[in-house]
């Protein structure tokens, strides 16, 4: 680690881990899961087996083992279980019409019931493996432009809420943690989901990085998001990587490690509860500017060809900035009096549910 990194706590809902993790990538289920339905068919399986255990049990006096003795409790469930399961010993067998007329209406479509259910049972799971495993590889061979999002705690949720408010679909965002729960719910939400340590490159394969359009990296370590950093720009020279750190002193490690923009968590918050004390309107109105789906929010849409040559000062929306050549200026700056072919323009719009109201 380079020296005078400053590291800091770790955050409460989410941690990277200290060891390797293979990675797990999981596409997102609308149907039950395996486990359910394994227990579905067990159940009925058993319904079948304690109804044919009832039928012979009625009917005991048409059965004989054997020795010639009469049937237990015992024999009916002994008798019941190794005919719906085909295996038939000969050993109990029914002697009378009734018994015989009872075997060929009842415990015979009770038979094949059993062996559907058990059979059925194997071949769906069979079928859900190479289902979920002909997923995975249809969606690595397609998989371009989506957004990677490391580390799925506070930070990491709120981010993806921004962009799914913001339009992102999500089957277009990869979440990579190594806690298995808070995977759970990010799979909840129809995310794509990979479990396993960020800082490995074979991991950030797996979440396919090298075709990512966008890397978010909320960690809750400054020295863990440097090396998630290190690595995914190394496997992809061209993403936008987003990054958090909790201590200003670390944003020059961030960038040099790739990072193109650094949000310094705790300053943020702190600008936040100064302002808060002060003028709790301004945290307001920046909460409403933040949340995309909620009131007003800051946008970046590309200059339209009729409003090249104006100023960004008296176009129909309230530009706050221009960014040109990778540099972002303020809408009063002299370098953007008037608007060129190219720029962008960070612009104040209404939220989407307000559009769609209208």
């Amino acid at each position: 680690m380079a020296r005078g990194f400053r590291r800091n706590r770790p955050e409460e809902l989410t941690s990277m881990p200290d060891h390797a993790l293979v990675g797990v990538v999981r596409i997102p289920e609308t149907e039950s899961s395996p486990v359910t339905a394994i227990s579905r068919r067990v159940l009925y399986a058993l319904i079948a087996l304690f109804a044919g255990v009832l039928v012979v049990y009625v009917d005991r006096d048409g059965y004989r083992d054997a020795q010639g003795s009469s049937m237990s409790f015992l024999d009916c469930l002994y008798y019941a279980t190794v005919s719906l399961s085909t295996t038939g010993y000969g050993d109990i067998t029914p002697i009378s019409p009734g018994a015989r007329l009872v075997n060929v209406l009842v415990i015979t479509p009770l038979r094949v019931l059993f062996l559907i259910l058990l059979v059925g049972t194997t071949l769906a799971v069979l079928t859900e493996r190479s289902r979920q495993a002909f997923k995975i590889q249809r969606w690595r061979s397609n998989v371009r432009n989506h957004t990677v999002v490391v580390g799925f705690g506070t930070k990491g949720k709120t981010a993806v809420s921004a962009l799914m408010a913001d339009g992102v679909k999500p089957a277009e965002i990869v979440v990579v943690d190594s806690n298995a729960s808070v995977l759970e719910s990010a799979a909840a939400r129809g995310l794509v989901t990979v479990r396993g340590d960020a800082t490995r490159s074979d991991v950030l394969r797996l979440a396919g990085t090298q075709h990512a359009s966008a890397i978010v990296i909320a960690a809750n370590r400054d020295d863990t998001a440097v090396l998630v950093t290190l690595t995914a720009r190394e496997l992809n020279s061209k993403a936008k990587i987003v990054t958090s750190v909790r201590e200003a002193e670390n944003t020059h490690l961030m960038r040099q490690s790739g990072a193109d923009s650094v949000v310094v968590s705790s300053e943020t918050a702190g600008r936040l509860l100064g302002l808060a004390t002060i003028t709790p309107t301004v945290v307001e109105m920046i909460e409403d500017l933040l949340t995309p789906d909620a009131g007003l929010a800051i946008a970046e849409r590309e200059v339209d060809r009729d409003e090249q040559g104006a100023s960004p000062q008296h176009l129909r929306d309230m530009v706050l900035g221009v960014l040109r050549d990778d540099h972002l200026y303020r809408v009063d700056e002299p370098e953007v009096d008037a608007i060129e072919e190219g720029d962008r323009l960070l612009y104040v719009r209404r939220s989407n549910s307000e559009s769609a109201r209208d």
